[in-house]
């Protein structure tokens, strides 16, 4: 397939992909899909060596997504699957949920880890430890996982910040870290980035003397107190400004998108979520966390997964092959997780209750080893059978090898306390190209 796949031209590749986002999906990739084709589209297959990814998109489901009912099912145990049945992928030997018919078909350019394990069966901690590598302490604020990499990876576009959470979620912002380092917040990506125009009764110059006022007044508060913590709040106001007035601002814009693109993703906050995570990707930002809720199901577990599968599986499979088809999937890895998972044993509501013991992540894309299903665990989902248990610094780790950061570099909280990016994080490298 891949060989012949080479031998075509560029026109046949494109006629190809169109082809395959009709059946991947049930819908054409639209006439225009031949303007953004920028690389051939070829498969991330296993074993295959590729460049360290640039961008990472994270689609955090938030509630703690029931595992058995989407990227592990255990269908030699029935009493504990329940209704779900598996289906078979695009890679040999690797089974989703019937939940993901979508995403099953890009499972030749992903893998799944199938032993997570987390410390925490609550919430909130959980997601604080997912998304920090670190135990939440009332005694300190974590930086999370993204402004790690904002701080780490550095600057592509100077204009729009490395990292940009859509839709809320976990973790505490930038925490000890400079506060340009935090992510910036988008509650509806339908209706962009708020309060990022000027105020309609005033004009440039207006506008302009009034930064210079509030500049002339802060300088002797500025003078008296040369922590990095109020530089970095200048920093912030003087980016902010910066945003205002670039063309990169309509980044944020998904309005812009034509309408068979959002078809494509499904018109849901979630989907357009997703789609305005791949437009954040185009114009250079580093990480972008896209959060679905909705996933705490004690009562009616099946009916309700299913039903966010619905959302999930397409606006995930969108986001996948509109990345293959522009050429970013290379540089791009997108990571599909949540704090925990759910109970083997379904409880007399027909739900599942919380379960820290094992759960799963999906990785695509960038640097990862497509058709790659780790580890395994007994029919209880207690205890590996094989592989090794991956903690969320593990998780953590992986993300940050792949995207070339420095895990030994040691930032300083205020009390002097050493820390990293993954804690104490191994690598997965059987995830890996």
């Amino acid at each position: 397939m891949k060989t012949s796949l080479s031998k075509i031209d560029e026109l046949g590749r494109r006629e190809f992909i169109a082809n395959a986002a009709k059946t991947c999906l049930g819908v054409g990739l639209m006439p225009m899909a031949g303007s953004y084709m920028h690389n051939s589209v070829k498969a991330l297959v296993p074993g295959a060596r590729h460049a360290k990814a640039r961008y990472v998109i994270y689609l955090n489901m938030a509630g703690a997504m029931s595992h058995l009912d989407t990227f592990g099912p255990k269908p030699d145990a029935p009493e504990i699957q329940g209704p779900t049945k598996s289906i078979k992928t695009s890679a040999d030997g690797v089974i989703l949920s019937e939940n993901l018919p979508k995403t099953a078909q890009h499972m030749h350019n992903s893998a799944v880890i199938r032993t997570c394990v987390t410390s925490q069966g609550a919430h909130e901690q959980a997601s604080y430890l997912m998304h920090t590598s670190y135990l939440k302490r009332g005694t300190i604020s974590h930086p999370t996982f993204g402004s790690w990499i904002a701080k780490l990876s550095g600057e592509i576009n100077r204009t729009i910040p490395m990292n940009v959470k859509i839709g809320g979620g976990g973790g505490s912002g930038a925490g000890f870290l400079e506060s340009k380092y935090g992510p910036l917040p988008i509650g509806n990506p339908k209706a962009g980035l708020a309060n990022s125009k000027m105020a309609s009764y005033l004009d440039d110059q207006q506008f302009g003397n009034r930064i210079a006022m509030a500049e002339k007044m802060n300088v002797n508060f500025t003078g008296q107190f040369p922590q990095k913590k109020v530089r970095a709040y200048t920093d912030l106001y003087k980016d902010a400004v910066k945003l205002m007035k670039s063309e990169d601002l309509q980044a944020f814009d998904i309005t812009k998108e034509p309408q068979e693109m959002h078809d494509l993703y499904g018109t849901t906050n979630f989907g357009q979520g997703c789609l305005l995570a791949r437009r954040l990707i185009e114009n250079q930002v580093r990480y972008v966390e896209v959060t679905r809720g909705g996933w705490d199901t004690h009562d009616d577990n099946f009916n309700k997964v299913a039903e966010n599968c619905a959302d999930m599986d397409q606006a995930l499979s969108a986001l996948l092959l509109d990345l293959e088809v522009r050429g970013l999937l290379k540089e791009t890895m997108v990571v599909l997780t949540s704090e925990f998972g759910r109970t083997p044993k379904i409880n007399p509501r027909e739900g599942r209750d919380h379960w820290p013991f094992f759960f799963t992540a999906f990785m695509a894309g960038g640097a990862v080893k497509g058709g790659t299903s780790y580890g395994q665990t007994d029919k209880i989902g207690r205890n590996a059978t094989e592989g090794k248990s991956i903690a969320p610094a593990d998780l953590n780790a992986t993300i940050a090898y792949a995207l070339g950061l420095p895990l030994n570099d040691v930032q300083y909280s205020p009390s002097g306390r050493p820390f990293t990016v993954a804690h104490k994080g191994e690598p997965l490298f059987d995830v890996l190209a």
